[in-house]
């Protein structure tokens, strides 16, 4: 009862663009269960797609997944968490991936996500109070000859001086 109670609150704190548990349209996982309902073992395309629909994996999708799928919640749960490729939190409008392999390591990709960090006043994973951008670090993004390189969405950045960061943000 007690986390009931406080929910006001919380929903009062959320951004109008990441709705809350009760606020997921699972109609929208319909078409989804629906394709895959014949399908053993079929978790993760079905968590793949429900993610492509909601921009992230709420715990109500997971839930529907799992009954839908004769899992446990908590084996559904224990896949999203396993692969890198799902998200249980919604990201930003701009999601922003800093390279530090090895040649952007070299060249100062620490520099570059630390820049990120202080103009925008989040860490790595996390995402800005008004859900504008999503920090992510990644191993490589295949651009290692223009190093230290960043991705905003699609648009790829290289050469990047801490400069070029605050720029390149601003124009945001």
């Amino acid at each position: 009862m007690g986390k009931k109670s406080s929910s006001g609150a919380a929903s009062k704190r959320r951004s109008k663009k990441q709705p809350g548990p009760a606020e997921v349209d699972l109609g929208l996982l319909n078409p989804i269960l629906d394709k895959y309902q014949d399908e053993r073992g079929a978790i993760i395309p079905m968590l793949q797609e429900a993610q492509g629909v909601y921009g992230y994996l709420p715990r109500s999708v997971i839930e529907r997944i799992a009954e839908a799928g004769g899992a446990a919640p908590s084996q559904v749960y224990g896949i999203a968490t396993f692969y890198a490729q799902f998200r249980l939190q919604p990201v930003g409008q701009h999601v922003i991936r800093v390279c530090h392999g090895t040649a952007c390591h070299v060249n100062g990709a620490e520099r570059i996500s630390e820049t990120i960090e202080n103009v925008l006043g989040i860490k790595e994973g996390a995402t800005t109070p008004d859900g504008k951008f999503t920090l992510l670090t990644v191993v490589c993004l295949g651009c290692c000859s223009l190093a230290p390189v960043m991705m905003i969405n699609e648009e790829t950045y290289g050469r990047l001086t801490a400069n070029k960061v605050k720029t390149i943000l601003k124009s945001y």
